[in-house]
């Protein structure tokens, strides 16, 4: 015997009330909630390298980085980025930003794709974002998509190279991204 079920997708306004009282978090897409799983000792310590950098960077400045618990709103969705750069003032929305100039992920096995494809995809439309930045795990490689005038760009840097953010204005040499991870001197 078959069983229907139908399934009604949620609004912006049930998702957000949900995620305030949520002990986990949820990236909604076409109306769809999914839940969010943990990350490994070495994508938290590459996300808070970054992080750091570009506080440290960003300070006095307009501009604000967030870690893991921001959201951003992609149209009627919402992702969780590693990280996030907004140079607005905020607008009223306390739990997401819709105006980034710089998102980055650190790429783990089971997500990899979807912020290769889905996200990437997704974040192009937001008109503000000048770079999203994809950080790999498992060796010294980054990679960002930077937007320029006619479209998208993509550059490749490893590990005698240095991670340019033209969106910030600012150079790390990747030594210093993954000296934690990769027993870099």
């Amino acid at each position: 015997m078959s069983v229907k079920i139908k399934v009604n997708p949620l609004s912006v306004e049930e998702y957000l009330e949900g995620e305030l009282h949520s002990d986990m978090k949820h990236e909604m897409v076409s109306g769809q909630a999914y839940a969010m799983v943990g990350a490994s000792n070495i994508h938290n310590l590459l996300a808070l390298t970054v992080a750091g950098m570009l506080r440290q960077h960003l300070k006095g400045s307009p501009c604000r980085t967030f870690m893991s618990d921001m959201k951003v709103r992609v149209g009627d969705d919402f992702y969780y980025p590693d990280l996030v750069v907004t140079c607005r003032p905020a607008t009223g929305t306390y739990y997401y930003v819709t105006d980034p100039v710089l998102i980055v992920e650190v790429l783990s096995p089971t997500t990899e794709r979807q912020d290769r494809l889905e996200k990437r995809l997704a974040y192009q439309h937001l008109p503000n974002l000048r770079e999203y930045v994809l950080i790999a795990q498992n060796k010294m490689q980054v990679e960002v998509h930077r937007r320029i005038e006619d479209g998208w760009e993509i550059e490749r840097c490893g590990e005698r190279d240095d991670l340019r953010l033209e969106s910030v204005d600012l150079t790390i040499p990747l030594t210093e991204i993954y000296q934690d991870v990769m027993n870099v001197p």
